[in-house]
């Protein structure tokens, strides 16, 4: 049986890693600078972040692809590299997992940064084979799952999920970033994305990124009330950023950050860790609660 899905079946909680992208920033990723890059450009900043996390207690870290699809990618230096960047980064995130066992890597699959037609120029067909191009490389790279997060949009998580499936079958985690209070930008619910993704056959559903932690707690909620018992991914930001002397500061502390693990663990979640502003103190803190 694959790891991820033996280890839902257990019922053990799941401690996933905290932000790739603003911690990245505070090592000194430049402004506009593709985090991707940093895989062929700078491993060793990728694999020490992703190894200070499974310091912390994380039992499950994501590679750093958020936007490793060709079409997220067309400006970068690497645009024609595009399999080798996801095979190398999950091969990073595989050391750095490997410091303590039994740590899975998650293949992650952001959006593509446009919007599908009627709305935008991209066909559903262009970001099927975008995204069954980068589930195909993480897949053969080794990692335990694939991730679909940070979607806000049925029609290009969809895609995103055709895609996928397409070349692997690997658990699927769909989770979509809700902006608008309990809508996504598009303004889906989180009962419909439920309903809708537990019938497409996705091993766990969830949310990440978003507002504030008080209101994950409502998402989780709605998520718990539409389908209880189903396995929830919750990986909420350290607040709502702020700018501090020209600097990015998020104001929730990790022993905040612990006190609503607890209350997502109450409403099903069976994978819990951090998005934007979260770093491994976050995630130690949050180690603690779900231990």
């Amino acid at each position: 049986m694959n790891k991820f899905l033996e280890r839902l079946q257990t019922g053990q909680v799941l401690v996933a890693d905290g932000a790739t992208g603003t911690n990245l920033q505070k090592l000194g990723l430049a402004p506009g600078t593709i985090p991707e890059e940093l895989v062929l450009d700078q491993p060793d900043l990728i694999l020490g972040l992703e190894g200070a996390f499974v310091a912390a207690g994380s039992d499950l870290i994501l590679t750093c692809t958020f936007g490793g699809t060709r079409l997220r990618m067309k400006e970068s230096k690497y645009a024609d590299r595009v399999g080798e960047v996801n095979l190398r980064a999950a091969g990073l995130a595989r050391r750095a997992a490997s410091a303590r066992e039994g740590v899975l890597v998650g293949g992650s699959l952001g959006p593509t940064g446009l919007l599908l037609k009627p709305y935008g120029p991209l066909t559903p067909e262009e970001a099927e084979a975008a995204f069954a191009e980068q589930a195909g490389a993480l897949a053969k790279a080794g990692v335990d799952l694939l991730v679909i997060e940070t979607h806000f949009a049925f029609e290009e998580a969809d895609a995103a999920f055709r895609g996928a499936r397409s070349v692997s079958d690997l658990p699927i985690v769909v989770s979509f970033s809700y902006d608008r209070g309990v809508r996504t930008m598009m303004g889906v619910k989180p009962a419909d994305m439920l309903k809708h993704y537990r019938e497409m056959g996705a091993a766990v559903v969830g949310a990440n990124c978003g507002t504030s932690l008080e209101n994950m707690e409502k998402i989780a909620e709605e998520y718990a009330a539409a389908g209880p018992g189903f396995p929830l991914w919750i990986k909420p930001n350290a607040g709502m950023p702020r700018l501090e002397n020209e600097k990015t500061v998020f104001d929730v502390t990790p022993d905040q950050m612990a006190g609503f693990a607890r209350k997502f663990i109450a409403l099903g979640a069976k994978v819990i860790g951090g998005c934007c502003g979260s770093t491994p103190e976050h995630i130690a803190a949050i180690a603690v609660a779900v231990q």
